[in-house]
């Protein structure tokens, strides 16, 4: 069963009258990626600095370290995702990667100065990302409407967001009361962490309340479990017998692969993937061209984050009125200006200043928009593993990314990295804008109306219809 209604999946109808408010669950996962990531945010502010200036790690060591964390969660996306969505399991699933990210943060602490402990406790941290973030986005895909998936990813994004703004503050904060001691930020971001498990455990429901209410569905159909539709009448909420459950797709969870739309979001979001330099190499291009002091260097990713968190949710409500295929692409259109102005010969305020809003556009037109551009394509019970295979798809091509970028970088300098990454995103958009479905199936029509003639006899007064208010 199809969680979008009718017509154009990638833009469903706009809402009828009045604004719906955003779900309670959508807010309370919010707040756990807000808590989670001022923890996480903490860590990376500092970690390229602290593995390339503290510790000496070559461009080369540092894209395959950072290759590593990336394409860590590929190894367990599609297993979390697919275990979640057995017996309806998000809420379990999802809290074990948030406890093991958090328990990270220790692993970094006792590594010291090893290569290999800290490898490895990145390697855990991105493991509980990997293992969290299918079974949270399916959360949001099944506790919003389907008309405003856009707005609800971008909700929460923006809450996200929030986090990746305070993190690197209190990274900065830190680091200069502290005089530069990164053991104090590794702390401080456990303790942050485990706050974030306790928000978890307490206010994410554990299981699907009732479907929230879309658009009225087509008359004298019944489009989901408990919803009656009467000709006439909005679809409301009926009564679920307790023997009934709703109905969920059989089969593994590669079944979703049969979807031909599907199948071509997921290629192209590895397409797209594959030439997506990440943003930690572009901030390290920035420092090392603008020379800013290290004490500075955390407030890049703040820049960034805080033009994502303005223009989150307007790119969520943009994609649901005008589709989400548009907003993604131009999204990757601006990590494509971001690299054109890295080579470019533009002023030191001009380069600061666009490329830290590039950037910041570029995740906010995307990451959220792909999470509502594939979830109406999803079966009922598929919708964490159909997510999950898209993130992993993604996941492994960035890995792919970011050793080649360092590779060139290492072996012919940077902006020879540059010139091939602007070359190969500006041909992956050409092709992502040729395959990615404007248009879903259209979904099934009511049953055409018995055309046999009414039995003799008086004819009974219709109905009058109810007032809505």
């Amino acid at each position: 069963m199809y969680l979008a209604t009718t017509g154009r999946r990638d833009a469903p109808p706009a809402p009828s009258r009045g604004r719906r408010r955003v779900p309670g669950t959508v807010l309370a996962l919010g707040a756990v990626s807000l808590v989670t990531d001022i923890s996480s945010e903490m860590v990376t502010a500092v970690l390229p600095l602290y593995l390339v200036v503290g510790l000496g790690l070559s461009p080369l060591q540092f894209g395959l370290l950072d290759g590593l964390s990336t394409g860590a969660t590929a190894l367990v996306r599609i297993l979390g995702g697919a275990t979640s969505d057995r017996g309806g399991r998000h809420k379990q699933v999802g809290g074990l990667g948030y406890a093991l990210s958090a328990c990270s943060r220790l692993g970094l602490l006792l590594a010291g100065g090893s290569a290999g402990g800290i490898a490895a406790a990145i390697t855990a941290d991105r493991l509980g990302k990997g293992v969290r973030t299918a079974p949270r986005d399916a959360l949001i895909t099944l506790h919003s409407p389907p008309e405003e998936l856009g707005r609800a990813f971008g909700t929460h994004r923006a809450m996200d967001t929030t986090g990746a703004l305070l993190g690197p503050l209190a990274a900065f904060a830190l680091l200069w009361a502290t005089a530069e001691a990164y053991e104090a930020v590794f702390a401080v971001s456990f303790c942050v962490g485990l706050f974030g498990v306790l928000l978890w455990v307490l206010c994410v429901p554990g299981r699907r309340g009732p479907k929230p209410r879309g658009r009225p569905t087509v008359p004298g159909r019944s489009d989901a479990p408990g919803r009656s539709v009467v000709p006439g009448r909005s679809a409301v909420p009926g009564p679920r017998p307790a023997a009934e459950a709703a109905p969920r797709a059989r089969g593994g969870v590669f079944t979703v692969l049969r979807s031909p739309a599907y199948r071509r979001i997921l290629l192209c979001a590895a397409l797209l993937g594959a030439t997506t330099v990440g943003d930690a190499f572009l901030y390290l291009l920035l420092q090392q061209r603008l020379e800013l002091d290290a004490t500075w260097f955390p407030f890049l990713p703040l820049g960034a984050a805080g033009v994502y968190l303005l223009l989150a949710v307007p790119a969520g409500r943009l994609a649901d009125r005008v589709g989400r295929r548009r907003p993604f692409l131009y999204g990757h259109g601006a990590l494509l200006l971001a690299y054109g102005l890295l080579l470019a010969p533009v002023t030191d305020v001009l380069l600061l200043g666009g490329v830290i809003v590039l950037i910041g556009t570029f995740y906010a037109a995307t990451d959220g928009v792909l999470m509502a551009l594939t979830g109406p394509f999803l079966a009922e019970g598929r919708q964490a593993g159909g997510l999950a295979l898209v993130q992993t798809a993604q996941a492994l091509a960035r890995l792919g990314a970011a050793v080649a970028f360092g590779a060139v970088w290492t072996a012919s300098g940077p902006r020879a990295a540059l010139v091939a990454a602007v070359l190969a995103l500006a041909a992956a958009l050409c092709c992502a804008g040729r395959l990615l479905p404007t248009s879903g199936p259209p979904a099934a029509s009511p049953p055409p109306a018995e055309s046999t003639p009414p039995a003799a006899g008086p004819r009974p007064a219709e109905p009058t219809p109810l007032r809505e208010d």
